[in-house]
């Protein structure tokens, strides 16, 4: 019967192992791939804020650096164009519009709240991630403990018999 009950707590041992592994890969390739996420975000939120100030100072959009930012810029600006009517200020000493880009702000409100979001995931599977490491933790602990405990306390043996003598 012991070696039964042993049998099923070792395959119990190898079941909680093999799910722990499980979970711990989740964890991490959720957590990779918000990384990611949110490096994305920042970058379109640097872009985007570089191509606000840039139209708001009427630069000089032949320049390299600024065109690179009004292309770079137009690939994450293609789901808000035409929700808000820019508003031009006027005219700039290179003879180049100076405009308050209204779907420029508004694209940085969306992003901003997109990377919050993933934030908050990314905060909560790391919590998930180091909870799991200590479940982790304490299972090694108490299995450790466990075999100290037996080690200490062997199981009785029968007594040993008397040699027989034979007379």
């Amino acid at each position: 019967m012991t070696n039964q009950n042993s049998a099923t707590v070792q395959s119990m041992e190898i079941d909680k192992s093999r799910a722990s592994w499980a979970e711990h890969a989740v964890l991490w390739f959720s957590r990779a791939i918000a990384y990611v996420i949110n490096i994305y975000v920042l970058a379109v939120e640097a872009i985007l804020l570089l191509g606000f100030l840039l139209l708001l100072g009427g630069a000089n959009p032949s320049s390299g650096f600024v065109e690179w930012v009004y292309r770079s810029m137009e690939r994450s600006m293609k789901p808000f164009r035409g929700i808000f009517a820019p508003i031009e200020l006027g005219i700039t000493g290179n003879d180049v519009p100076s405009i308050f880009a209204t779907s420029v702000l508004f694209a940085m409100i969306v992003y901003g709240l997109l990377a919050i979001v993933v934030h908050t995931v990314l905060a909560w599977l790391n919590g998930r991630a180091a909870k799991q490491a200590r479940e982790d933790e304490e299972y090694r602990r108490q299995q450790i403990i466990g075999q100290i405990t037996t080690n200490m306390n062997p199981v009785a043996q029968p007594p040993a018999t008397p040699p027989s003598s034979t007379v």
